[in-house]
């Protein structure tokens, strides 16, 4: 995995092998930052990561300068790999790293968000709950968006706040916004 831009532009990072998640594609990750950076300004943004994974996307926002992002994941393996990246980086406080299994984690934050990310693994069941579970807490901040990777076999399309679906190869995300009331 690589970071596209910014900051870390040309960093290279490899998970090990036995890695238990799927980091989204440099081809995939690539599409989804021009579809960002299109729609919104990514700088100072409170953004949270979803199933972090390799902290490859969170990596990503911070290089690009988003103010701080919280990324959150229930693996050992996976929180041990990003806290080895923040050492490597020496990212101090912009970067939260939570051990947490997702759903429970947007059921108790206290916190609000800009930009919230979710890349679970594409055969769970759950992304239809986590959409709706973000916005009836309300931690999606007006005019904020929320973006969930997945595979072809998802459809979030009649979920509330959706407004598209992009496809980069074999991934898709879908975009959510809360519009301002």
């Amino acid at each position: 995995m690589r970071i596209i831009r910014g900051l870390y532009k040309a960093r290279r990072f490899s998970p090990p092998k036995s890695f238990p998640s799927r980091p989204t594609t440099d081809y995939a990750k690539e599409g989804l930052f021009n579809v960002l950076e299109h729609r919104i300004d990514l700088v100072d943004l409170d953004i949270l990561d979803l199933c972090g994974g390799t902290g490859n996307i969170s990596i990503e926002f911070l290089s690009r300068e988003a103010g701080c992002v919280t990324s959150v994941d229930k693996h050992p393996v996976c929180i041990r790999y990003m806290y080895k990246l923040k050492q490597e980086l020496d990212i101090v406080d912009e970067w939260q790293i939570a051990k947490n299994d997702v759903l429970q984690f947007v059921e108790k934050t206290p916190c609000t968000y800009d930009l919230i990310f979710s890349d679970p693994p594409y055969d769970v069941k759950f992304h239809g709950q986590l959409v709706q579970s973000v916005f009836d807490r309300k931690i999606l901040n007006p005019n904020g968006w929320m973006i969930i990777e997945h595979g072809r076999q998802t459809d979030l399309s009649a979920l509330p706040h959706f407004l598209d679906v992009r496809q980069f190869g074999n991934v898709y995300f879908s975009f959510f916004k809360l519009e301002s009331v």
